[in-house]
């Protein structure tokens, strides 16, 4: 009996750990109360404690067309091959393998410098539809590399977006933005670095007073 509230309570802990991790990385609570075996009073408490506030509330994400859009597939391609990595080579849960994953994933915008797309719901749900068999991994016929794509779709002589961007990649509103932003701080940076210039001197100006009044006797 005293072993199997041992092994109990050293399950709770592990839960109440996975659940913090889960929520510092912004899973809403429908993934918590899918991932883990908590009450839901507890996962509420956990995450006020963590985040500070109350969890939000609404719909997620449901529809798979919006992993196929240029950025969101780069996105999606690059941590759910990272997942697929971690849960069948590394042998880890497909718990561990959902937060390492993504955990990997930031760390590698972060260090390209670029932001990140997907949020921890977004590769939560991006798992889930294929495990719903409603995605695939589709190969480049340029780089090889694996792709997230619908399901029953073309297999053969394929280019992935990384490979073949649209016309307008990289030309959004956000992006304009960001542009103007920094051509207009460079602009603040070359006029506060202008050396000012000196004022345009006569002759007369460019002599001591007692040279002008010598150079006016001999005028």
């Amino acid at each position: 009996m005293t072993t199997m509230l041992k092994k109990s309570l050293t399950e709770d802990a592990q839960e109440v750990f996975r659940a913090i991790a889960l929520i510092e990385l912004g899973a809403r609570m429908q993934v918590l109360e899918s991932e883990l075996t908590l009450s839901r009073d507890r996962m509420i408490r956990l995450y006020r404690e963590v985040k500070g506030v109350s969890p939000p509330k609404g719909m997620l994400p449901f529809s798979a067309d919006w992993y196929m859009t240029w950025l969101a597939n780069i996105h999606a391609s690059l941590f759910y091959n990272t997942y697929v990595f971690l849960k069948n080579e590394a042998g880890c849960s497909h718990l561990d393998a959902l937060t390492k994953g993504y955990r990997l994933y930031l760390e590698h915008c972060n260090h390209s410098g670029v932001e990140a797309v997907l949020d921890l719901t977004r590769a939560w749900t991006l798992v889930r539809f294929f495990d719903a068999d409603m995605l695939q991994m589709t190969r480049c016929c340029r780089c090889t590399g694996k792709f997230v794509a619908h399901k029953h779709d073309l297999q053969n002589n394929v280019v992935c977006g990384a490979c073949q961007p649209p016309s307008r990649a990289g030309k959004t509103k956000k992006a304009a933005a960001a542009r103007q932003a920094t051509e207009e701080a460079a602009l603040e940076v070359v006029s506060d670095n202008e050396v000012p210039h000196e004022p345009v001197l006569d002759n007369a100006a460019r002599f001591s007073p007692r040279t002008q009044g010598l150079v006016a006797q001999a005028a």
